[in-house]
């Protein structure tokens, strides 16, 4: 029975803890138990490390279809086959006179020390930070007082009652990084004691105390959620007159073009996804898998639309290993890395990457949204001439109205973007060093004199020399003395030139300090 529970176990503990570097214990009815179940760990263990190893080739050779229970738990598996070979367990067992010499190894305090601090390390190969000690034996020891936030799943094999079940849950409730709920699997049946174990916390009017309130739901109530969570995420769509499916995922990332929809999107999808890899790998969550699949896909191709996160990708901070594996599998058999992969308004293949997409309004967004991200990532090198691009960006959008085809005057912004600032003005002036400071500076003039702008060209030669000159100090942008004499010399010059109005000095010296921060590579 403790061979077939292990077994169990390990593989729960695979496909549920595991991707996202938690622990576990196991609560075993004797101390005898407790190395019993250590040997068959470990045995569970290689049994299913040379399983994941016979197949890993006929896995990698074969196609990538919806795969069935067994098959998905290998893929994952070989995933982490590394780590998996790692996977240490331990007894922690009290001593008692007479023990026979295997119990020794376990019940010694200092090595209980050594393990019971190892334990408290996040999962992952041994290094000065991870340990992959995954789980810890016990009987009785370590249920009370023992604080390991890693520690998400209690395992329970033993009659566990009152006082001692919620100390024993509370060992899964501490709170860790990623970690939104503890686990208790129960193989005993202790789950119907919990109602004895809250009453010895009730007020003589019957009322249980909030601090163990709920401390224990089964997960039944998790599953419950999935289809009220997964509803409200479709309304979202339905509400404004689209179907989610997968013949309308373009009309869907169009729709959340919208920054407040987007938002709420968002929102709605993380509390469903949460749920979902709190129930999975259970089969109650498989009929939710294709809604997880199409929503995923929906806000992968929104965040590289809109340019939401710096690369486009899949936010992995925001959901657990299991989900944002599932729906990289799904992106990856349907191939859409290529067909939705963010591509920059400068990169070669754009224009080829455009005239692939079909519809005209899509087209549009992608050409707009590439182009508000690439003045997004230099506004600050140059801000008078990437403030105008969006202005015209801005005047493009209410021209085009509905009027999506006629999407020639973005492809006019882009050829310009890939040809870089020019010298428009014939001013001499170098387009990457010296034009960002005078069309800065041109904004600010107060002279009506007719050679202000030859005096504005001069200006901005001697004022970059002279500010390359002073940045060329080593560590210059680590010393705020060195920048703050930077600053004054600028206001100085600005001043002597007789452009620009006594009050506006000190607000154009600052911005072009930080014009010249922004380009200090290129000065250089």
């Amino acid at each position: 029975m403790i061979a077939a529970k292990a077994r169990d176990i390990l593989r729960h503990y695979v496909s549920m803890v595991m991707p996202d570097g938690f622990k576990a214990m196991i609560v075993a009815t004797s101390r005898k138990a407790c190395i019993r179940y250590y040997d068959a760990l470990n045995e569970a263990r290689d049994e299913l490390v040379a399983e994941i190893e016979s197949l890993s080739a006929e896995l990698e050779d074969r196609p990538f279809e919806t795969p069935d229970a067994d098959e998905q738990f290998l893929r994952n598996g070989a995933n982490q086959l590394e780590l998996l070979r790692a996977l240490d367990f331990a007894p922690v067992i009290s001593a008692e006179n007479n023990d026979p010499p295997e119990y020794h190894p376990w019940s010694d305090k200092l090595r209980q020390q050594v393990r019971t601090n190892l334990f408290k390390r996040p999962l992952g190969l041994a290094d000065e930070r991870h340990d992959p000690l995954a789980i810890l034996i016990v009987k009785s020891m370590l249920l009370t007082g023992f604080d390991a936030p890693h520690a998400q799943v209690l395992y329970l094999d033993r009659m566990i009652q009152e006082a001692e079940l919620l100390q024993a849950i509370a060992r899964v409730n501490r709170t860790a990084s990623k970690k939104d709920y503890g686990l208790v699997v129960d193989y005993y049946g202790v789950a119907s004691q919990l109602t004895v174990a809250l009453a010895a916390y009730s007020s003589a009017e019957g009322e249980i105390d909030p601090d163990v309130d709920g401390a224990l739901r089964p997960l039944l109530a998790e599953i419950e959620k999935l289809d009220p969570q997964r509803e409200r995420v479709r309304q979202l769509f339905v509400q404004r007159g689209v179907q989610p499916t997968e013949d309308t995922i373009d009309d869907c990332v169009l729709l959340l073009e919208d920054e407040r929809l987007r938002a709420e999107f968002d929102v709605a999808l993380k509390a469903f996804l949460t749920t979902f890899d709190t129930v999975l790998p259970r089969p109650e969550a498989l009929p939710f898998v294709a809604s997880v699949n199409l929503f995923g896909e929906i806000q992968v191709l929104t965040r590289r639309r809109y340019r939401d996160t710096v690369d486009g990708d899949f936010d992995p901070h925001k959901y657990k290993e299991k989900v944002r594996r599932l729906i990289d599998q799904h992106i990856t058999v349907l191939d859409l890395s290529q067909r939705i992969a963010p591509i920059k308004v400068t990169d070669a293949e754009f224009a080829a990457h455009v005239r692939g997409i079909v519809s005209p309004r899509t087209k549009a967004s992608e050409m707009e949204h590439a182009i508000r991200h690439h003045i997004r990532e230099h506004i600050d090198e140059d801000p008078a001439y990437f403030a105008k691009l969006s202005q015209r960006a801005d005047e493009i959008l209410e021209q085009l109205e509905d009027r999506w085809a006629q999407i020639s005057l973005f492809e006019d912004i882009v050829r310009e973007i890939d040809a870089g600032r020019q010298d428009v003005e014939h001013t001499g002036l170098d387009p990457t060093t010296e034009l960002p400071f005078h069309g800065l500076m041109a904004e600010h003039v107060a002279s009506s004199d007719s050679d202000a702008a030859p005096r504005l060209v001069a200006l901005t030669g001697s004022l970059v020399g002279d500010i390359r000159r002073q940045i060329a100090v080593v560590g210059f942008w680590e010393n705020s003395t060195k920048q703050d004499e930077l600053r004054k010399s600028v206001k100085r010059t600005l001043d002597d030139s007789n452009l620009f109005a006594y009050n506006d000095l000190d607000e154009l010296a600052v911005d072009l300090v930080a014009l010249a921060k922004a380009n200090q590579q290129r000065l250089r």
